[in-house]
Formats: C-alpha cells, sequence, structure tokens
C-alpha cells in the first residue's frame, strides 16, 4: 500500500474519460488542494472524502482484453493536431463501413469523433482564413452523412438543424438541401419541404425522379393524415 494524495484527481479524471468527456473537464493548472478548495467538491463523494482524508490504497488491475501491436486507436482529446488530421479520413472510413453494414448508430458515432476532431483544429484558425476553410470543406461531408444517420434514427430536429448551418454557409448544397427537405416532410412543415425540394430540382435537375418520390411520398402522407383527422373530428362532434 502507498499513499496517493494525487489519486482523486486521477480518478476524477479516469472518470470522465470512461464517460466520453474532456479527462481535464473543470481543472485548472494548479494543485490538487488548489483544485478543491476552489471548486469545493470533485463532483465525487468518495474522492471528497478521499481529498480530505487520504489513506493507504490498494489497486487491482484486471486485464480486459489484450490489442494486437497497432491496433489501438486513441480517442480524439488525446492526440496531437497531426494525429487528428490523419486520423480522419481512417475514422470517415470506418464510419462508411459501418453504415453498409446496416449499423447506423455506430456510424453516426464514427461520424461524429471525425467531426469533433477536425471542428478543434479549426477552433485553433481565424474564421474565413483559407486554413479555416480547407477544415470546414472537410467538415461539410461527415456532417451530411452524420445527418443521414440522424434521418434514419428519425432525430429530425437535429438533421434540420445541421442542414440549415450547412446552408447558411453553402447556398448551393443539394445534399443539405434534400436531407433537411426529407427531415422538413418527416415533422409536417409541408411548405418547407417542398421548398427545399424544388431547391434541389434548381440546382440539379437530374434529380427529378428522386424528389418526386419523397414528393409523392409527403402527398400520400397528407391525404392519410387527413382522412385519420376527418375520422377523429367526426367522433368528437357526433358525442
Amino acid at each position: 500500500p502507498q499513499h496517493v494524495v494525487l489519486y482523486p484527481l486521477v480518478s476524477k479524471s479516469l472518470r470522465n474519460i470512461a464517460a466520453g468527456k474532456d479527462p481535464l473537464e473543470g481543472q485548472r493548472h494548479c494543485c490538487s488542494i488548489a483544485q478543491l478548495h476552489e471548486h469545493y467538491s470533485l463532483g465525487y463523494p468518495d474522492l471528497d472524502e478521499l481529498q480530505k482524508n487520504p489513506q493507504p490504497l490498494i489497486f487491482d488491475i484486471e486485464v480486459l482484453k489484450v490489442e494486437a501491436p497497432g491496433s489501438y486507436q486513441q480517442d480524439p482529446w488525446a492526440m496531437t493536431d497531426e494525429e487528428k488530421l490523419q486520423a480522419v479520413p481512417l475514422i470517415h472510413k470506418e464510419g462508411n463501413e459501418l453504415y453498409r453494414q446496416g449499423k447506423v448508430q455506430e456510424a453516426a458515432a464514427k461520424y461524429y469523433d471525425a467531426i469533433a476532431c477536425l471542428k478543434n483544429l479549426q477552433m485553433k484558425e481565424q474564421p474565413g482564413s483559407p486554413d479555416w476553410i480547407e477544415l470546414d470543406q472537410k467538415i461539410t461531408p461527415l456532417l451530411l452523412n452524420y445527418c443521414q444517420c440522424k434521418l434514419q434514427c428519425e432525430e429530425y430536429y437535429e438533421v434540420l438543424d445541421h442542414c440549415s448551418s450547412i446552408l447558411n454557409k453553402y447556398e448551393d448544397n443539394v445534399k443539405a438541401y434534400f436531407k433537411r427537405g426529407k427531415a422538413h416532410a418527416a415533422v409536417w412543415n409541408v411548405a418547407e419541404a417542398q421548398a427545399d425540394f424544388a431547391k434541389v430540382l434548381s440546382l440539379d435537375p437530374s434529380l427529378r425522379p428522386v424528389v418526386s418520390k419523397e414528393l409523392r411520398s409527403l402527398e400520400a402522407r397528407l391525404r392519410e393524415k387527413d382522412a385519420e383527422d376527418k375520422i377523429r373530428f367526426k367522433g368528437i362532434f357526433s358525442q
């Protein structure tokens, strides 16, 4: 056994990592005692108690799995800027493969990780600068892939938000209009959906068959909804 004075702070970082957070979240560059004095709590009662009353600790280490050399992938927060840039195409490829396998949620997580890497790099650049724009153009296709996953997961308002953010910068992005049109249609924003699909056709007339299919589907859903509403209101007024 050994006294480990800094263990509560280390444990907090490890718990943040396990929760997918930045391990240094809420920390400043000062000693653990100063951290405790400033924040009064580490966020975990057991760690607070250990911080106040240090005591010998014994660690039991269990091997969960053994990975082959070169197979370990760092979390984005642990990568250098160069490692982030190199990792993005690989993560993108992994996301595409998961999507082809029908693992939509897992694919979305991969796209999110790739976007996070690029966003982290972009924050270090002057908005609108050539480097910032270059990174943004790499983010856009990843964000559209992420939106495709969210469409399939029926998380339509997130799709509306992300596609609108893309279109605020790139007014001629056909894929963003199409995905936003599908999301609008799903949440019964009929006029907005029709406007987005019309924009798709004006930008790329070759997509008319695909757009026509979406519009027919929307019209069929509207007729079905109208029929259901008539039955429902008929029941109300006949009482």
